[in-house]
């Protein structure tokens, strides 16, 4: 198994950027995929950005593309999303993801493809 623990979240002006991390304790670290999801109250946890184990391919949802970046450090056992140019309607509780597999370029893009699920972070961002 994988433990995952988010930090990073907090409260900041439209326009603003934050930078989450997700750290990763337990079984081999750079054989997951990984992702980054976002619940929001009263919505259904949506999918923000994924990477493959290599890091070599990232995915991302059309409402964040441009403004978020995901990334690893498979030494350091973290992931992170950098999200840039944030705006109120990000507002919700990211949620890192962790899923081994044996395919070196893919990710995944759905919450059930996930086994292995953080706590979440709250983002809050104000207009």
């Amino acid at each position: 198994q994988v433990q995952l623990v988010e930090s990073g979240g907090g409260l900041v002006q439209a326009g603003g950027s934050l930078r989450l991390s997700c750290a990763a304790s337990g079984r081999t670290f750079s054989r997951y995929a990984m992702g980054w999801f976002r619940q929001a109250p009263g919505k259904e946890r949506e999918f923000v950005a994924a990477i493959s184990w290599r890091g070599g391919s990232t995915g991302y949802a059309g409402s964040v593309k441009g403004r978020f970046t995901i990334s690893r450090d498979n030494a350091a056992n973290t992931v992170d999303l950098q999200m840039n140019s944030l705006k109120p309607e990000d507002t919700a509780v990211y949620y890192c993801a962790a899923q081994p597999t044996s395919w070196t370029t893919y990710y995944y893009t759905r919450p059930n493809e996930y086994d292995y699920w953080g706590q979440g972070t709250q983002v809050t961002i104000s207009s």
